[in-house]
């Protein structure tokens, strides 16, 4: 008796073929869509550059958006916009005027403090070329090889603080002292000693009577620029002084 062969199974392909094909598919067309999208805009692209080459619209065309002021950019009369400078020039002989009077006036008031309180004989104030110039002795400002200010001067300082906030000038302050050399902690030579008492009547302007900062400059000489001889007691004093130079507006930053 002959045995029975079995059929051979059907070959079929496998069940996630079927899924593959599908993705297959949907990504295919897919694609087709982004190709004709990008055809139809590169034609739309074209069709709008030729509009604007043609016509010039930017030439004629008014602004969406309207101007706050217009008459801020209207042309003169020789079609030209107007200089962006032109208004803002000031004219150099009324700030000269005004810089003169000031200091004139600052000079003045100084002057009279001075005589009030009989502090001609600590205090100077002269007017030259540079504007208003305050020679402040040591002994009425610091103890000696000291840098604090004595409270006893502040009022002074605090009238001329008045002065100098009601006018925009820049103020040098230089420090000075004598020959006689300094070697402390604190001050190794009389250039930290004369930088620091600078800085301290600075410091006095900005901190206790909010003057702005950036009016001030703040110098140490030393005893390099003495404005007498070191070989008397006398012209020691001289020579250790504090000078404040309220500067003309043409020398301020």
């Amino acid at each position: 008796m002959k045995s029975k062969r079995r059929g051979q199974p059907k070959r079929s392909a496998p069940i996630w073929m079927v899924t593959y094909s599908d993705m297959v598919t949907l990504i295919l067309v897919f694609f087709i869509l982004l190709f004709s999208m990008s055809q139809i805009d590169a034609v739309k692209f074209n069709a709008v550059a030729e509009s604007y080459r043609q016509n010039v619209i930017f030439d004629f065309m008014p602004s969406a958006i309207p101007l706050e002021d217009p008459t801020d950019y209207e042309e003169d009369d020789e079609g030209d916009l107007p200089d962006e400078d032109e208004d803002f020039t000031e004219d150099p002989e009324i700030t000269e005027a005004e810089d003169e009077e000031n200091l004139e006036e600052l000079y003045e008031e100084i002057q009279d403090y001075l005589d009030d309180h009989n502090l001609n004989d600590v205090i100077t104030a002269s007017q030259t070329d540079r504007g208003v110039v305050l020679v402040l002795q040591e002994r009425v400002l610091f103890n000696s090889g000291e840098a604090e200010l004595i409270d006893d001067f502040l009022p002074f300082l605090d009238k001329v603080a008045i002065l100098l906030d009601n006018i925009p000038n820049d103020v040098e302050v230089e420090g000075h002292t004598d020959d006689v050399p300094i070697d402390t902690y604190r001050y190794p030579s009389n250039w930290e000693l004369s930088t620091a008492r600078a800085s301290s009547v600075i410091r006095y302007f900005v901190d206790e009577q909010s003057l702005d900062a950036t009016r001030f400059q703040a110098t140490g000489f030393a005893e390099f620029k003495p404005v007498s001889e070191n070989a008397t007691e006398e012209g020691l004093q001289r020579n250790r002084r504090v000078e404040m130079i309220i500067l003309e507006l043409s020398q301020s930053n």
